[in-house]
């Protein structure tokens, strides 16, 4: 059974049989946006309640779509918002779309930067969401850890190597998402622990039930046989880009996280020339974290809000 994606006003909820329709058009957005592939909003359409329905108010023959969700919140009142992957509606189709949403989420450079004067004029206050901003990182800065600047990362890696000689990545296959499934289990008791919370559990569990369907990337680590470490990601931006989306390791072998991003970095073709390591959402020991590591660049996204009168 194949759906039919309506056109605006009628949402869908995100089904798994949309993949068809929406993977293609994906796969062309330019910039690299994180959330912006169906693997990333399948697996997450729970926790925004996403509902899609095709946009063709620019008279396109296909058009994009637009994607409708909910922040997630303790409060009995939740933010709406909308995203538009591959376009911007046009001011009739906008204006509709505020009178039922907060606001207009992850806004890419390429959709923004043809039509911002115009939004400007429509009414419409646009800022940088530097919470979500994607962290951008040369393949090659990952995989080699040259210089000054990545002196004690490499120090991390190599004192992983001589205390653990015995370890082994290989290719994810489904032979081995049994092996990656124990590490997730691990890890989430670790995070459950340490953190009082699981994080992103549901939707990594999700990703290794449905590897076959998402045709995601990793590879998992083995330390003396047994499974230490896993990661799952996929091509983005044309190709030009290999996104990370579920890093999972055992924090019991020290320093295990610095050695699968180099090492992992070292396993891809060369030309994926950036890696998007994805965003910190506002959280500042991952934004140290991250910046650790140097970024060359970030994927920037912004939002826009209806100006009050």
């Amino acid at each position: 059974m194949n759906l039919t994606v309506p056109c605006y006003p009628d949402f869908i909820p995100l089904d798994i049989q949309l993949k068809d329709f929406l993977h293609p058009r994906l796969s062309l957005t330019f910039d690299g946006v994180s959330e912006f592939t169906f693997a990333g909003l399948y697996l997450f359409r729970n926790r925004y309640n996403y509902r899609i329905c095709r946009d063709v108010s620019n008279n396109e023959d296909d058009g994009g779509f637009i994607i409708s969700g909910q922040q997630p919140s303790k409060d009995e009142v939740k933010k709406t918002f909308f995203m538009t992957p591959c376009t911007a509606p046009n001011q009739q189709t906008l204006e509709s779309l505020f009178t039922t949403h907060d606001y207009w989420k992850n806004i890419s450079q390429s959709v923004l930067s043809p039509v911002k004067d115009d939004l400007e004029k429509y009414g419409l206050t646009i800022s940088e969401d530097r919470d979500n901003f994607d962290y951008l990182y040369n393949r090659s800065d990952l995989a080699e850890l040259q210089g000054k600047k990545y002196h004690k990362k490499k120090n991390h890696v190599n004192n992983f190597l001589n205390a653990y000689p015995d370890h082994e990545q290989r290719t994810m296959t489904a032979a081995l998402v049994p092996a990656a499934f124990e590490i997730l289990d691990r890890w989430k008791s670790d995070s459950l622990r340490r953190n009082g919370n699981e994080g992103d559990y549901k939707a990594a569990k999700e990703a290794l039930d449905l590897y076959d369907l998402f045709a995601l990337k990793g590879s998992v680590f083995f330390i003396s046989g047994k499974p230490a470490a896993y990661c799952l990601g996929e091509s983005i931006a044309r190709g030009k880009m290999f996104v990370v989306h579920f890093e999972k390791a055992l924090e019991e072998y020290r320093g295990i996280y610095q050695f699968i991003n180099q090492a992992f970095a070292a396993s891809l073709p060369r030309f994926f020339t950036l890696i998007n390591r994805e965003q910190d959402l506002g959280n500042e020991g991952l934004r140290q974290a991250k910046m650790t590591y140097r970024p060359c660049d970030f994927v920037k996204k912004y939002t826009a809000r209806k100006n009050i009168q």
